[in-house]
């Protein structure tokens, strides 16, 4: 850091700026103080600070106000707030608001420096990550709408909840807020809480020391020491049980942990990216999903639109995709024919990119020549109806699958008879598997083969939906 970069700080507690001046001096930071909202603005006005700090009471209104101001009128300084200690709800609003981060009362220095380095880190970087969001292929009005947000949540640390259908690609989501973040040097830790034992989660959350249950041989650090100064990704948070989510919570609000077998807790500075296919207000709802780690972890709610509300992204997609995989098998990219464009135009996608995905990658192997052509693609029988042309998809066919001899044209996923439920791929599968179940004679081999699946994930899927 250099002399030349400087930081306004608001607070009407003397003590508290000579703290925050002799700690930020030390860091060759050059300071000026306000001890109230029209003492800041009046500084903001005559000098571009690369930061500011600031109380939430100040004598004369909220730090939200400042807050708020400077997001509008100057958004490439990042604002941090400081909250009286266990104050959680002040904090969510601050964040809310716009502010890059928080600090509690009495202020942890390691804490304010490593909050101040990753500030400044970020206007050093600039808009050097803009291209990160290109894997994020599309110009569809939902498309660039998504973009924008997660360049706007990028430059905070606010918890960010990414909502979506399953395959709509929020894992990307979560990286390419990372990515364009002041955490990008740091590392990025996907956890799929789905795929952890209940009795196992805690170890691996916050890790544990030697000897503190049978089979602990040596220490070991959690998820959240190897995600420190980076981003944690929740990944399907809503499997996560009841008595983790409250450790979580405490987690998340204290910026601590401690490890399993320890008498001390160790401070952790992680961002938390979290992410669910399923409705957590509903499972709020039904008592199995806390209202409190909902209210922490989804300060910033994002949702990532499905494939089949992306009308006129197919071209650009697809042909980034098969460029990728054919890179990964050494070959030249095939193109598509009209014929198979129009053919993957017109599939509703239940399975969004991941199943655009396989299907590219299924073609890739089956295509004679540089061409793929339609019948390489060996789409679905029931595949819907087309993405929608201005970007206000529909999933008529879907339902259509779900109801057989109803018009898709009349339509839509909510008249399916689960249409309470938060998602109605099931459904589309079942009617898929039991038609294909039919058209080979109940042949499962035969079956599997037709649906462009392993055998075992057939059986998989079976048991699963209760065909029998």
């Amino acid at each position: 850091m250099t002399e030349n970069r400087s930081v306004l700080i608001v607070d009407d507690e003397h003590d508290i700026r000579e703290l925050l001046v002799l700690t930020l001096g030390r860091m060759g930071l050059r300071t000026d103080t306000a001890p109230n909202l029209t003492a800041a603005r009046q500084m903001l006005g005559t000098v571009a600070y690369d930061l500011c700090l600031t109380d939430m009471r100040l004598p004369d209104g909220s730090g939200l106000e400042l807050v708020a101001e400077i997001s509008t009128r100057f958004p490439n300084t990042p604002v941090a707030v400081i909250t009286a200690y266990g104050n959680v709800e002040a904090a969510v609003e601050a964040l809310k608001a716009g502010a890059f981060d928080f600090v509690s009362k009495p202020v942890d220095i390691h804490m304010l420096r490593g909050l101040v380095k990753q500030a400044l880190d970020l206007n050093e970087r600039g808009h050097s990550q803009a291209d990160d969001a290109g894997r994020l292929f599309g110009e569809s009005e939902a498309m660039v709408a998504l973009r924008r947000t997660i360049s706007k949540v990028a430059r905070s640390q606010a918890p960010v909840h990414i909502s979506g259908e399953s395959g709509t690609g929020k894992e990307l989501v979560a990286r390419t807020i990372h990515a364009q973040g002041s955490r990008a040097a740091g590392p990025f830790v996907p956890v799929n809480c789905g795929a952890i034992p209940a009795e196992l989660m805690e170890s691996e959350f916050f890790g544990h020391k030697k000897g503190s249950f049978t089979g602990a041989h040596a220490d070991k650090p959690g998820l959240f020491q190897a995600a420190d100064g980076g981003t944690l990704f929740l990944d399907e948070v809503a499997e996560l049980p009841l008595p983790m989510q409250v450790k979580l919570l405490r987690a998340i609000q204290e910026k601590t942990i401690r490890p399993v077998g320890s008498s001390t807790e160790v401070n952790v500075d992680v961002r938390i990216l979290s992410a669910t296919h399923k409705d957590l207000a509903t499972l709020i709802d039904q008592g199995s999903f806390r209202h409190d780690l909902y209210y922490r972890i989804n300060v910033i709610g994002l949702q990532v639109p499905p494939l089949r509300e992306r009308g006129g992204d197919m071209p650009l997609l697809s042909a980034a995709i098969l460029q990728r995989l054919a890179q990964a098998m050494h070959r030249s990219t095939p193109a598509l024919s009209p014929e198979a464009l129009r053919a993957l135009e017109g599939y509703a996608f239940p399975g969004n990119v991941r199943e655009l995905e396989n299907i590219l990658e299924r073609a890739l192997a089956m295509a004679e020549g540089d061409t793929i052509q339609s019948e390489d693609l060996q789409l679905p029988r029931n595949g819907g109806v087309a993405l929608a042309a201005g970007g206000a998809g529909t999933a008529a066919g879907q339902g259509a699958a779900a109801r057989p001899g109803a018009d898709p044209r009349t339509l839509s996923p909510y008249d399916t008879a689960s249409s309470a439920l938060p998602s109605y791929i099931e459904e589309i599968e079942r009617a898929a598997i039991q038609q294909a179940l039919q058209e080979n004679r109940y042949n499962k081999t035969k079956t599997a083969a037709a649906l462009g699946i392993t055998f075992r994930a057939l059986r998989y899927k079976l048991k699963k939906l209760g065909i029998e």
